[in-house]
């Protein structure tokens, strides 16, 4: 996530003429007519867009987050946490007496065993559609076969990308869960029979 602060270099509490006069200033180096790289000066204007609407601005810093800053990859990590979050709200159990943030990693852990397994069985898929092409005998005039296992085979390699991609998503959702603990309460003690 880009912090907009940084990239126009004012504080947290900069009024909006600050914020305009950091933005035109960064923006005369890093314009491309000028020299400037493309993709940074876009990365400068949506930061400035963000930080003079007043509520982007307040929904940022009150979360830290904006869904046009963010990393692709972030995002899907964030959806994934966000249905976790849904999960754990609907759970019926008292809160405090189970550990939510632990059953998120647990569950985003088992997800990503399964990505895994699921993309050696499709690697398992796409060698054996392989080995079919490879035996099988070409007609001169159209190929159909070999065209349908050759389609095959990309259509496996296109579901391990997606699996994989998964995977990445997965691991951001856990990477964000870092530094979160949850407060359970203690358990009445259980006095021994005398």
């Amino acid at each position: 996530m880009i912090d907009p602060y940084v990239m126009l270099g004012v504080e947290r509490q900069a009024d909006a003429e600050a914020i305009k006069a950091a933005y035109r200033k960064a923006a005369k180096s890093s314009h491309p007519d000028t020299g400037g790289d493309v993709a940074q000066f876009s990365r400068l204007q949506a930061c400035y867009e963000l930080l003079k609407d007043p509520v982007r601005r307040k929904v940022y810093d009150s979360t830290g987050y904006d869904p046009q800053l963010a990393d692709p990859i972030d995002l899907k990590g964030i959806l994934m946490l966000e249905t976790l979050v849904s999960d754990f709200i609907l759970d019926e159990r008292e809160p405090g007496s189970f550990d939510p943030v632990a059953a998120m990693r647990r569950k985003l852990s088992d997800d990503i065993v399964k990505s895994r397994f699921h993309i050696l069985e499709l690697e398992r898929h796409r060698a054996r559609v392989r080995q079919h092409i490879d035996r099988l005998g070409r007609r001169p005039a159209a190929d159909i076969l070999g065209s349908m296992l050759r389609t095959r085979s990309q259509s496996i390699a296109d579901a391990i990308r997606n699996a994989e991609i998964q995977i990445e998503a997965i691991e951001q959702a856990y990477t964000l869960l870092e530094g979160y603990a949850y407060e359970l309460e203690a358990l009445p003690e259980v006095k021994a029979a005398e």
